[in-house]
C-alpha cells in the first residue's frame, strides 16, 4: 500500500498467494450450486464456525441482513445494541425490506448487553406490540474498541433468549479477531448461537465476501433470501479462492495486527495533546481523542497527516472520541513509528508553524 492507511482494516487488499488462487480458481455456476471453489469455502466455513452448513454472501451487510431476515417475519422485533453496526451502519436494511422493527438496548463499555434489559425488553404476548423474535450480538463490539466478547455472556444472552423463543444472531464481522484475542476456536464464540456473520473482507484481506453460518433449515431460508437480495453468483469462485486462504492462513495472524495496535496506541499515549484508553485496547481498533486544547482541529491533523506525510487517518466524531485507528495486514510495525514521529512533529512544532499552515 502507499498510504499508510488506518481508517479501516476494509483498505486491506488481497495477498499475492490470493490473486494467485484467484486468477486460477476452479469455477462453476453457484446459483445452481455447481462452483467447486465456493462450496469449499461454505464447507470450510462451517466446520471452522461448528455450525450445520454456510452461505457465501457479498458483503457483511449482506450477511446480517440475510441473517435478520431468515429469522424474522415483517412486523417482528430484534433486539440490538443502540451502537451495533447492524443498527447504525446498515441503512436500516432490516425495517426497509424486511419490516423488522429495532429495538436498541445499551452497550456496556466491555461491548455486552445487562441482561436485566435484555430480559425487560422482550415483549409480553399482547397483540397491541410486535412480536420478539431475534437478539443481535456483535463481536468484536467496534464501538467499543473492538472489544472481544467472551464466550460466558454469550451463553448467557443466549440462554436468556432461548428461554423466551427468541433466535440468536451475532455480527461477527470482526469474529476471528475476538478468537485471536481470546486465544479460542471462533467455534466457541458462535456455539450458542442460532445463525453467524463473518467478513473475509477485513482483517483477513479478502477482496470481498462473508459468510452466513447456522442450521441446514435456516441456510436453506437464507438462500432464499439472499437470492431475493439480488446476491446470486454466478462463477464467484474466483472470489471465493481468496475467501479460502483468508480462511486457513489469515486468521492464524490476527495477533500481530493485535500487537501492532498496541504498539500504536502505546505510542499515541506518550504523545501531548492525545488522550487514550490503554486498557481497552485488545484486538485491531483503537479510538482515541484529540483534546480541546491541541493545536489543530482532528480535520486539520487528520488533513496534514495526508498531505505531508501520506497518513490516512479520518475523524470519526461520536461521544468522546475523534479518531477510530484500525490495523491491518498492511500496517507494519515500521509504519507505527512513522505515524507516531509525523504526529509529534506536528503536534509539538512551534505556534508559529501551526498558525502559517491553518
Amino acid at each position: 500500500m502507499n498510504a499508510i492507511d488506518l481508517r479501516s482494516d476494509t483498505v486491506s487488499h488481497p495477498t499475492p498467494e490470493m490473486r494467485e488462487a484467484m486468477a486460477s480458481a476452479p469455477v462453476g455456476d453457484d446459483v445452481y450450486g455447481e462452483d467447486p471453489t465456493v462450496n469449499a469455502l461454505q464447507e470450510e466455513a462451517a466446520a471452522m464456525l461448528g455450525k450445520e452448513a454456510a452461505l457465501f454472501v457479498v458483503s457483511g451487510t449482506m450477511g446480517n441482513l440475510t441473517s435478520v431476515l431468515s429469522h424474522c417475519r415483517r412486523g417482528d422485533e430484534m433486539i440490538l445494541g443502540k451502537d451495533s453496526h447492524i443498527f447504525q451502519y446498515e441503512a436500516g436494511g432490516a425495517a426497509a425490506y424486511g419490516g423488522v422493527h429495532p429495538n436498541t438496548i445499551s452497550v456496556l463499555e466491555d461491548g455486552t448487553f445487562d441482561l436485566a434489559e435484555i430480559r425487560a425488553n422482550i415483549r409480553s404476548d399482547n397483540p397491541h406490540m410486535p412480536v420478539t423474535r431475534l437478539l443481535c450480538i456483535e463481536n468484536t463490539q467496534s464501538f467499543r474498541m473492538g472489544a472481544p466478547l467472551k464466550p460466558d455472556f454469550i451463553s448467557a444472552a443466549a440462554d436468556l433468549a432461548h428461554e423466551h423463543g427468541l433466535r440468536v444472531h451475532i455480527d461477527g464481522a470482526r469474529l476471528f479477531n475476538a478468537a485471536a484475542a481470546l486465544q479460542l476456536p471462533a467455534s466457541d464464540l458462535v456455539k450458542d448461537a442460532d445463525s453467524v456473520s463473518v467478513c473475509l473482507s477485513k482483517g483477513l484481506c479478502a477482496p470481498v465476501g462473508s459468510i452466513v453460518a447456522g442450521s441446514r433449515d435456516f441456510i436453506a431460508r437464507a438462500h432464499r433470501i439472499r437470492k431475493s437480495l439480488g446476491g446470486g453468483m454466478r462463477q464467484a469462485g474466483i472470489v471465493a479462492a481468496a475467501g479460502l486462504i483468508a480462511l486457513r492462513d489469515m486468521t492464524r495472524r490476527l495477533h500481530e495486527d493485535h500487537e501492532t495496535a498496541r504498539a500504536l496506541a502505546e505510542g499515541l499515549a506518550a504523545l501531548p495533546y492525545i488522550e487514550i484508553d490503554l486498557s481497552a485496547v485488545k484486538t485491531n481498533i483503537i479510538f482515541f481523542r484529540l483534546m480541546d486544547d491541541a493545536p489543530f482541529t482532528p480535520e486539520t491533523l487528520s488533513a496534514r497527516l495526508k498531505t505531508e506525510y501520506n497518513i490516512l487517518m479520518r475523524p470519526y466524531i461520536q461521544a468522546h472520541t475523534n479518531f477510530r485507528l484500525v490495523t491491518h495486514y498492511w500496517i507494519k510495525r515500521e509504519h507505527v513509528d512513522q505515524v507516531i514521529e509525523a504526529m509529534r512533529a506536528l503536534l509539538t512544532a512551534p505556534a508559529y508553524e501551526q498558525i502559517a499552515s491553518d
